[in-house]
């Protein structure tokens, strides 16, 4: 069975104009890397763990907050490595510049034997849609689109 991942695409509006959050992966990988590095919060669901409350707590590990209101299903997305991502959209505003995330600990640098911790998330941002679209992962596109389509503004 696939790994399954749950994850919110969080959502408000700002001049009438729809804007995403959109994380940016903490660790020395992503360090450098901006275009198609971006994702929705989310994480992987624990062993009988409903899907929606995995991607309410991944979301409030990645950001510091938790999130509440009217939660919309998007679908379920097969990522390039074959991971499942299932995400749920929701109107609300978060502060971006003041959004606090865990920590992971690795192996820094490779096959040193020295252990690091970095944040899971090192940004945050809002983004309008035509920029989401070049910010997040290219297997999460779909996950913009079918959100477009549900707000009529694809």
């Amino acid at each position: 069975m696939p790994v399954t991942s749950a994850g919110l695409l969080i959502y408000c509006r700002s001049s009438g104009l729809l804007q995403v959050l959109l994380v940016h992966p903490g660790g020395p990988f992503w360090a450098r890397k901006d275009e198609a590095a971006w994702s929705i919060p989310k994480g992987l669901i624990e062993s009988d763990e409903d899907e929606l409350a995995a991607a309410r707590r991944e979301t409030e590990e990645e950001l510091g907050v938790r999130i509440d209101g009217r939660f919309q299903p998007l679908g379920r997305y097969k990522q390039p490595g074959g991971k499942i991502v299932l995400a749920w959209c929701v109107e609300t505003n978060v502060d971006a510049a003041a959004a606090r995330s865990n920590n992971f600990l690795m192996e820094w640098p490779p096959r040193s034997g020295s252990m690091r911790e970095f944040p899971e998330v090192d940004k945050v941002g809002w983004f309008s849609l035509p920029e989401a679209e070049t910010k997040i992962l290219k297997g999460q596109r779909p996950i913009l689109k079918d959100f477009a389509e549900l707000h009529d503004a694809g």
